[in-house]
């Protein structure tokens, strides 16, 4: 039977290293199994933001944005090193959708949310000085609007959360592909690969963090699970050779009125995201669309004419959002966890933000206890250091 373990966890991106930092800090024994990298898919490939979500109050995910702004604060306190507070500036113009008083609005309600701290709240700010500093276009600007939010490295991140959860007991396999999955009595018997040697592990519960093969991990699985149907959404983002702005710009694309954030990174300007559909069968073949890089370069030299925007990189990454009628930039971006009924130690994950990772994942044991052995907890990820 091989190795035995009470959580065996699919995937190490952000929400599989969470999950297995959670569930060895509960006192229980983890292993997990990673095809490529920490964090190679899309927890590489994010905004690299850790916020609350201010967009998400206007279609009502008023409990989302209340739990990202909490993460936030604990990041802010736990990995100093990681996550750091950066200035946020929203510009006002004729032509922009959302007019001042809303703005002014929405930022009040994001301060409420984020308990009136340090880094929740807002100011109106003078233009001028940002405008000769970062070449923000002044023509028609009626407002500038600076708060606070957070920035990190998202991979970096996900190893330091990886690097916690082994140094609390975590077993990790990578590369090492799960070939089989078969319910057994008082478990799941696993069948991995690993450089060509086959190795076997009982697990009293699976959960199931591989991001955008979430789907394909289930069809390996024995006897046959229920799935949601999900979209593959496309996010696309460009970096520019030019010096990092003095903060993350939140702009409003022209085009059709999406966000868009400029930002420091690395010392050059990243812009982005996109959103369309992917198509393809591997989700390893995500890449940029050439319209989507015009897309963004024409929102950056909208905002900011005086930049010369020299492309030097471009990524995409992939999100999972689960199948809708509404089109992808109104959809929740939660996290929904699923357990078949017929299965209930075989946990899903479906989605989920970089920022909530943790308390995701801490539902995420919770509901797995009911048929995991009791046990003591050993430490609590609310006060665990990432470095």
């Amino acid at each position: 039977m091989g190795l035995s373990f009470d959580i065996g966890i699919i995937g190490a991106g952000i929400q599989g290293a969470g999950v297995a930092q959670a569930a060895v800090a509960a006192g229980y024994s983890v292993v997990v199994w990673e095809q490529t990298a920490i964090a190679s898919g899309t927890s590489s490939r994010s905004s690299k933001l850790i916020h609350g979500g201010l967009r998400y109050l206007e279609s009502g995910q008023l409990s989302l944005v209340r739990k990202s702004l909490l993460e936030r604060e604990l990041l802010l306190k736990n990995a100093p090193s990681l996550v750091k507070p950066v200035p946020f500036y929203i510009s006002v113009y004729p032509s922009t959708k959302r007019r001042s008083w809303q703005i002014r609005l929405g930022l009040s309600l994001y301060a409420v949310l984020g308990n009136l701290k340090k880094y929740a709240c807002f100011k109106k700010v003078d233009s001028i000085y940002l405008a000769e500093k970062d070449g923000l276009r002044t023509d028609g600007l009626q407002s500038l609007f600076q708060y606070w939010d957070a920035q990190t490295d998202d991979v970096a991140l996900t190893k330091a959360v990886m690097k916690s959860a082994q140094m609390l007991g975590a077993k990790i396999y990578c590369p090492a592909r799960v070939m089989a999955v078969k319910q057994v009595n008082g478990g799941y018997q696993v069948r991995i690969d690993q450089d060509g040697e086959e190795k076997e592990f009982f697990c009293k519960t699976i959960v199931n963090a591989a991001g955008p093969w979430v789907n394909k991990v289930l069809d390996i699985v024995e006897p046959p699970i229920t799935k949601i149907n999900i979209d593959l959404v496309q996010g696309t983002h460009i970096v520019v050779d030019d010096e990092a702005p003095s903060g993350i710009y939140y702009v409003e694309a022209p085009q059709d009125r999406r966000a868009v954030f400029v930002m420091p990174w690395q010392g050059k300007t990243m812009i982005g995201t996109t959103e369309c559909a992917f198509n393809g069968n591997d989700p390893k073949e995500v890449k940029p669309h050439q319209d989507e890089i015009e897309y963004l370069q024409q929102v950056y030299h909208h905002y900011f004419p005086q930049r010369r925007g020299k492309l030097v990189d471009v990524f995409a990454g992939l999100r999972v959002l689960p199948k809708q009628e509404n089109n992808f930039f109104h959809r929740s971006r939660d996290t929904v966890i699923h357990i078949d009924p017929s299965q209930p130690g075989l946990l899903i994950l479906y989605g989920g933000k970089l920022t909530g990772y943790r308390a995701t994942a801490e539902e995420v044991v919770e509901n797995l206890k009911s048929v995991l052995p009791g046990k003591d907890r050993v430490a609590s990820t609310k006060a665990l250091v990432l470095n």
